[in-house]
């Protein structure tokens, strides 16, 4: 049987970054007491910014501005800010503790995820560990379980870690400033800190996320590389500026509220802009539209960088022409990023059936560290992308886990591609049925069956998810979707133009009303035909169907599916 489990197959992969989502975006990762190469690094970085002073463009003339600044935004704040789980929780928890906790859940949570798929996560959290000692004595099986879905694995991870250190470390009691935060906390950077700290605590420090950074860059007009150590900079001073000392949690999510809500990626809501008349981007656009009216070019209306001469290094270099048609979407700078790298898996949904009728799925454990640390998953070894020998390889893996197996009953039943942050990975799905066979009960440690209903719950990436829709018949029937996810259908790109397409079926959170029970097969490279059993459980619909195909005989039948 199965020898103590190595990192095999797709799991050969570099840890994940310490630092995901939003804390992606934060621009600056330095730590609140830096090594000697930070401060060495620090100061050359103060040297570079000596050497090319800041254009007062790109700043806020006087303290006068900056007031506006602020009660302009509170006031838009106050009107207009979404009611929020983790805000009611923030503002009617009087213990500062519980009430930081409320608040980091959120912070971390919300990295790299929209809020309309936080709202629920964040409400199950909370209810099942409402307490920082309620999550220290939680399972990372159970963290696990509950994340699954909603990405970057590795944050869940990290905040019960940081939870138990509050707890075992620390009395009890979540450090009150964000240097301390920083510091002490694991999987909390400079942004988090700063949210908590000013939110829960009242400390007026400011913060940079995406939204903020976005924002900050139209409003003064910066189209350097957000990213650059120097733009960086500049941003956490702006916001260090800004922020509002009496009210300073309510500031910093007043900003971020204004990049998520108003000054969005594309098609920005300048109309509804508190900020509007303070914004330089704003401005610009309407000098270039003025100046785009006149039959002859007129001096200039507004105010200029005074250093655009291509020296700022605060402005956009002179190779990005302003582009019209994105108005205040020129800004920020769009960064150059590396495209993912492309790989390929092979894994099995290996199932037996049991005595009682139903089937179990076989699923291996990750290792601790690495991508999906601790997930469960299918059966999976790297194959090349030609596929070549991949059958063969997966069959071992197979049979390290379940003993001997009939090789002849390996079937392929699609691919499903799905990108992570810096990986395109590309699974090919095999399926083998058991049937017939005495059922596999004994499995090594690391590796478990598990019924469908029980899968639907365990602790498993959404990747698998997709995956599993691929179940193909067996001896049994067709293999059983999902009740909860909505099945959407989509054919995949193919990289060559002469090979057939294959079919991705994915995963919608959202039950629908009513769906089809689906088992896809597709065509493989080998050109073998598709087949698409569709399972009408509805009898109106079957019936509808029928009646509408009996009232067009007379008429080429029409493409129904």
């Amino acid at each position: 049987m199965k020898k103590p489990r190595a990192a095999v197959g797709s799991r050969h992969r570099k840890k994940a970054s310490s630092q995901e989502g939003r804390e992606r975006h934060n621009l600056s990762s330095n730590q609140a007491k830096p090594s000697a190469p930070d401060a060495g690094l620090s100061r050359r970085q103060k040297k570079v910014v000596l050497q090319a002073p800041v254009s007062s463009y790109h700043l806020f003339r006087d303290e006068a501005e900056v007031t506006v600044f602020r009660e302009s935004l509170l006031s838009w704040y106050d009107r207009e800010k979404r009611d929020l789980p983790w805000r009611r929780l923030a503002e009617g928890e009087g213990d500062l503790d519980r009430r930081a906790y409320a608040v980091w859940v959120s912070e971390v949570m919300l990295q790299q995820t929209q809020v309309a798929t936080v709202i629920d996560y964040y409400t199950r959290w909370m209810q099942k560990w409402p307490t920082l000692q309620d999550l220290a004595s939680a399972s990372l099986e159970e963290v696990n379980q509950l994340w699954a879905g909603l990405g970057y694995y590795s944050r869940g991870r990290r905040l019960q870690e940081g939870a138990r250190k509050v707890v075992e470390e620390l009395e009890g009691h979540v450090p009150r400033t964000a240097e301390s935060l920083q510091q002490l906390l694991p999987g909390v950077g400079r942004y988090t800190a700063g949210a908590i700290a000013s939110i829960v605590f009242g400390q007026v420090t400011g913060v940079v996320d995406g939204n903020v950074v976005r924002m900050l860059c139209r409003v003064r007009a910066i189209g350097a590389d957000p990213n650059s150590s120097l733009v960086s900079q500049q941003l956490w001073s702006l916001a260090q500026q800004l922020v509002d000392p009496i009210r300073p949690g309510d500031f910093n999510q007043a900003a971020m509220e204004l990049g998520a809500t108003v000054c969005t990626p594309q098609r920005p809501l300048c109309s509804q802009c508190p900020v509007q008349n303070l914004c330089r981007a704003y401005q610009r656009v309407e000098w270039e539209q003025l100046q785009a009216s006149r039959s002859l070019p007129g001096s200039p209306d507004v105010e200029e960088c005074a250093s655009n001469n291509g020296q700022c290094q605060l402005c956009a270099p002179p190779t990005e022409p302003w582009d019209q048609t994105l108005g205040v979407a020129n800004f920020p700078r769009k960064a150059s990023r590396r495209p993912p790298r492309v790989e390929c898996s092979a894994i099995c949904v290996l199932e037996q059936s049991r005595a009682l009728g139903d089937t179990q799925i076989l699923l291996v454990q990750r290792p601790d560290s690495g991508l999906l640390a601790g997930l469960w998953e299918f059966p999976s070894v790297t194959v090349e992308p030609s596929g070549q020998h991949q059958r063969k390889a997966l069959l071992q893996e197979l049979q390290s886990w379940a003993g001997p197996l009939p090789a002849t009953r390996l079937q392929h039943l699609g691919q499903v591609v799905h990108t992570f942050s810096h990986i395109k990975l590309t699974y090919h799905v095999y399926g083998l049925a058991l049937g017939g066979q005495t059922p596999v009960t004994i499995t090594p440690p690391g590796a478990r069956w598990l019924t469908r209903e029980e899968f639907r719950t365990a602790a498993v990436s959404t990747a698998m998810k997709r995956c599993s829709v691929c179940m193909r018949t067996n001896s049994q029937g067709p293999a059983r979707v999902p009740k909860d996810p909505e099945c959407l259908l989509r054919p995949a790109r193919s990289s060559s133009a002469q090979a057939s397409k294959s079919w991705i079926v994915s995963f919608s959170p959202t039950p629908a009303p009513m769906h089809l029970g689906l088992t896809v097969q597709p065509s493989d490279a080998s050109g073998s035909p598709h087949s698409l059993r569709i399972l009408l459980f509805n009898k109106v619909l079957i019936f509808a169907v029928a009646l509408e195909i009996f009232h067009s005989l007379s008429s080429p039948l029409p493409p129904y599916l």
